[in-house]
């Protein structure tokens, strides 16, 4: 019984055609040279193949709890003001230890009510609020959940602005994402870095600007300032050193709480001081920071205003007019890269909490050049010694076999080329794997169509038995990889789900070739034979 094959055939043609085009594009030339080139653009390379830099970093999220309890420590002060309580002082016991407790203390005996009325409608919902028996001092410890919240929110915040940085870096197919669940990590891969000191730098920097009413300053140094302040700093201020290069240089006594706080900032551009011709970042507020600060700076003329980027005073100058939305950063020994760098952060946003490295290697062009190397020879003596021996076993159905691998593996490569998926050394052995079940799938459908041969069946009954037969067995096998894949892709890290995506690819386009492919190839072979003549298996 002859089939018609001829819209499966044009399907197959159509598959083939479409997937060359995902691995080459649309090359400048035909040379060999110019196909090379536009394969390496549409097939990315992993880090272990194109070297780069490999880093885990550990987001310190209990500052992100710290700096959110120090903001409130100064609110509650002046909610409690703003409703008749004076309180000796308000402020953390155990800032390091215990980031999450404020302790408010000296609270007047006789408003214990007001003050319970003003803490539970402005921080109920995140605090646990617990008096002494006195009523003296009063206690708020931020809740669990709330503390969970905070931390998980940093770490999505930093994976977010890291992501930021690398790309307005130029970083092509870097790897941004959550390490080791639930310990506050961040996993970053960046192929093809050659500056790894600038990216590190750019990375690592909190990028936290905010200007502060100064107090008092410049004192020589810490001692210096102590003492000058009667040995304790006062209530709502703190002591923030100047930045290297700066001048004057020493430390100063700042308000505790900025007026302008880094997610105020809108947008900033580097840039070049008309007067001085020297490196500067100009900045610029978002409309509500820029109400909020033309209203301070207009109340507070002739008073000294810092910029305090990192923790660290870049300027100090008095306010001589009205400022409202924008400012500059300069001086120092800010080069003109450090300017760009330090535009492209505040642009990017603040990380809100530092990061510490745990770990970081670099891997050379050269180690990717010998695994690309190694591992496709690899890829290439083993599909040839697979091809070689289905030809020698099962003659001519092998042909049916190596022609299905063949496209198999054109399939992959195209699917990779139009999804942009990285290419890494696991994900070569996923190649190879893949290769080697689609043998095994030939192989158990041939093995039954010999089965059937063997009981007396005629060419084409043998044929569409041995398929039948073999494709449930062919699904279990390639689902239950599948699943395992998943998980890895899941739960692995670049390379590893490298291999995962592979594998999956790979498996997907098996069934098509040594199913449909493979099936259309026997037919087609077998419409050609008169009735009942053996077929080579």
């Amino acid at each position: 019984m002859h089939k018609n094959l001829t819209k499966k055939t044009i399907l197959i043609i159509v598959v083939l055609a479409v997937c060359v085009l995902g691995i080459t594009g649309i090359p400048s030339g035909f040379s060999g040279s110019a196909l090379k080139e536009s394969f390496l653009k549409r097939i990315q390379l992993g880090l272990d193949l194109k070297g780069g830099t490999h880093l885990i970093l550990q987001v310190m999220v209990n500052e992100a709890v710290a700096t959110t309890t120090d903001s409130d420590a100064a609110h509650i002060q002046g909610d409690l003001q703003a409703n008749g309580v004076t309180v000796g002082s308000v402020a953390k016991p155990d800032p390091k230890g215990k980031p999450e407790v404020i302790q408010i203390n000296g609270a007047p005996l006789d408003r214990g009510s007001d003050i319970r009325g003003v803490l539970n409608a402005h921080y109920g919902q995140q605090y646990d609020i617990v008096s002494s028996q006195n009523g003296s001092v009063w206690t708020l410890t931020m809740k669990p959940s709330a503390v969970s919240d905070l931390k998980k929110h940093a770490l999505d915040q930093s994976i977010e602005v890291i992501q930021q940085r690398v790309n307005s870096l130029g970083v092509s197919e870097p790897i941004v994402q959550e390490y080791n669940l639930g310990s506050y990590q961040i996993l970053v891969e960046l192929p093809g870095i050659d500056d790894f000191d600038r990216v590190k730098s750019v990375i690592q920097s909190t990028a936290r600007l905010e200007i502060h009413l100064v107090e008092g300053g410049p004192y020589t140094d810490e001692q210096d300032a102590m003492q000058q302040l009667g040995g304790a700093v006062p209530f709502g201020s703190e002591l923030v050193k100047t930045a290297p290069g700066v001048t004057p240089s020493g430390w100063y006594e700042i308000k505790q709480t900025p007026e302008v706080a880094g997610t105020d900032i809108r947008s900033a551009r580097a840039g070049t001081d008309s007067n001085t011709n020297e490196p500067q970042v100009e900045f610029f507020l978002t409309t509500a920071a820029g109400n909020h600060f033309a209203q301070f700076t207009g109340a507070n003329k002739g008073k000294p205003l810092g910029i305090v980027l990192d923790n660290k005073v870049q300027e100090v100058a008095n306010i001589r007019d009205q400022i409202r939305d924008q400012g500059t950063i300069s001086g120092g020994s800010m080069t003109s890269q450090e300017a760009q760098d330090l535009a492209m952060l505040l642009n990017t946003g603040s990380l809100p909490a530092s990061l510490k490295y745990l770990q970081e290697s670099t891997i050379g062009p050269s180690l990717g050049a010998d695994s690309i190397r190694e591992g496709v020879m690899a890829a290439v003596i083993g599909m040839l010694a697979v091809l070689i021996f289905m030809l020698i076993y099962y003659r001519g159905a092998g042909i049916n076999a190596d022609l299905a691998l063949i496209l198999n593996l054109v399939i992959l490569l195209g699917f990779m080329g139009y999804t942009g998926s990285v290419l890494t050394l696991p994900g070569i052995a996923g190649v190879i794997l893949t290769v080697g079940m689609g043998v095994d799938s030939n192989v158990l459908i041939f093995e039954r169509i010999r089965e059937e041969l063997r009981a007396g069946k005629a060419p084409a009954a043998a044929v569409d038995q041995g398929f039948a037969h073999a494709w449930t067995t062919i699904l279990d096998t390639h689902v239950t990889t599948v699943v395992s894949a998943a998980i890895l892709f899941l739960f692995g890290t670049g390379p590893v789900k490298g291999f995962a995506v592979t594998l999956t690819a790979g498996l997907c386009a098996n069934l098509f070739t040594a199913v449909f492919v493979s099936r259309v190839i026997f037919d087609a072979h077998l419409n050609k034979k008169l009735r009942g003549e053996p077929i080579s298996v």
